[in-house]
């Protein structure tokens, strides 16, 4: 074992708990990002479910493109006091730090169109 990882890129190193302190607020989301594409996000009183697609390679920006569908949602407000619909499509790109520890997920391929970074929670953060 050479210690390469052969599993599919970018979803296994996402896999697990990430944390944002979002800007201009005391709140924060945890994003629970799952192997079979699902994902759970926690932000102010909301709770969503969504599926997800990520690109398996990086665009020549190193950029992934992230496919977010939401499936189920509590009508509770978010961190930015906003309330997200079941089966709303969100495409974001993310750039993944070298340590694995760290994401910025951005609008466009552009490091000035960010938010993040979102941090590994947990006991291999």
């Amino acid at each position: 074992v050479t210690g390469v990882q052969t599993c599919a890129l970018p979803i296994y190193p996402l896999v697990g708990s990430w944390r944002i302190d979002v800007p201009g607020t005391n709140c924060h989301e945890i994003y629970d990002i799952k192997a079979d594409g699902t994902m759970s996000v926690t932000s102010g009183a909301q709770a969503a479910d969504s599926e997800f697609e990520i690109a398996l390679e990086p665009s020549a920006k190193g950029f992934y493109k992230w496919v977010d569908k939401i499936v189920k949602d509590n009508g509770k407000p978010d961190c930015m006091g906003e309330t997200m619909q079941v089966g709303h499509v969100a495409t974001n790109f993310i750039i993944i730090h070298r340590s694995g520890k760290e994401f910025l997920m951005c609008e466009e391929e552009r490091l000035n169109a960010c938010i993040g970074p979102f941090r590994r929670q947990g006991v291999d953060a």
